[in-house]
């Protein structure tokens, strides 16, 4: 997929554009910029950066991974006649690679740091949800994990907004932008705290999806295939008595509020339990921000 547009943010996002140039919403005077998005973190930061200049639409289930959804050839349709296609990047949306999408209105928000994708080798195809097998082989895609990411995601998202919302309207969307990049960099700040506070303590994860936090946060963490809501039997639990014999973890991170039962057999093991969740998709409470705070603040309260 090719750039939307390479426009410079310059001064947060007020660069100007060359006077000959045609706006792209050229003749587009009273329907607003219909907006796809592959995941919730995108939705979260169209909608909040766009405002009320723009439709934003995330069509994948609420109880299916968006990373690993296939959607049907009505939903896809809609993808391809959307004014804009805001991808994650990183082997996010598999189904792409067996879809054409118009390159003109397509945007890999995690583009500018694709040198530093973190490749996972030797995965285990496992299956959870609706969504059938699958394997976490290939890149690492919980890519707005990193705070510093997440930033240069929603700059991408910035940058394609401008260039559909109606002349005058730039300002806005930089000063959004500018609060919302505010807020991650002080989340930022926080984990990059409890990180030093963790000091390479070892952890455990109940899914391969935190590579990106363990990177920016330098945090020692090794991960098992488990479900929040899937009690773990006798063989998961041998595997992780394997795991914890050379890396003795106290704590374990799942990706959502775990069952009670497999809280109580990890305890009988020395493990106590947090809530990290990744928020690819829809949240049943509050929004993206509110999310990653408690994520932040449960790790602040098991590491104080």
């Amino acid at each position: 997929m090719k750039p939307f547009f390479a426009l410079s943010l310059g001064l947060l996002l007020a660069a100007c554009k060359p006077a000959t140039e045609t706006p792209v919403n050229a003749g587009k005077t009273s329907a607003k910029p219909q907006v796809y998005v592959a995941n919730y973190p995108l939705k979260y930061f169209a909608e909040r950066i766009g405002g009320d200049e723009v439709d934003v639409h995330f069509p994948a289930p609420a109880d299916e991974d968006p990373a690993f959804w296939q959607p049907d050839d009505e939903t896809i349709a809609k993808f391809q006649a959307a004014d804009l296609i805001l991808m994650n990047g990183a082997s996010y949306s598999k189904w792409v690679d067996n879809t054409t999408l118009p390159d003109e209105k397509v945007v890999n928000s995690s583009s500018e740091f694709s040198k530093d994708f973190i490749e996972v080798k030797d995965a285990v195809t496992h299956s959870h949800g609706p969504g059938g097998e699958h394997s976490h082989s290939g890149t690492a895609f919980t890519t707005w994990l990193d705070m510093q990411q997440a930033i240069l995601q929603a700059k991408e998202v910035a940058t394609a907004l401008q260039a559909l919302v109606p002349t005058g309207k730039g300002d806005e969307i930089s000063q959004r932008f500018a609060a919302l990049k505010k807020d991650l960099e002080t989340l930022d700040q926080r984990l990059l705290a409890v990180g030093k506070r963790i000091a390479k303590a070892p952890l455990m994860a109940s899914h391969p999806v935190y590579q990106y936090l363990a990177r920016r946060y330098d945090l020692n963490l090794q991960a098992v295939l488990w479900e929040p809501e899937t009690v773990p039997d006798g063989q998961a639990l041998e595997g992780l008595q394997k795991i914890l014999a050379t890396h003795p973890a106290q704590w374990m991170i799942w990706e959502g509020e775990p069952n009670q039962e497999s809280v109580a057999k990890i305890q009988a093991l020395g493990l106590k339990s947090l809530v990290f969740a990744p928020c690819g998709n829809v949240p049943e409470k509050s929004d993206f921000l509110s999310v990653m705070q408690a994520n932040v603040e449960a790790l602040e309260k098991a590491f104080p």
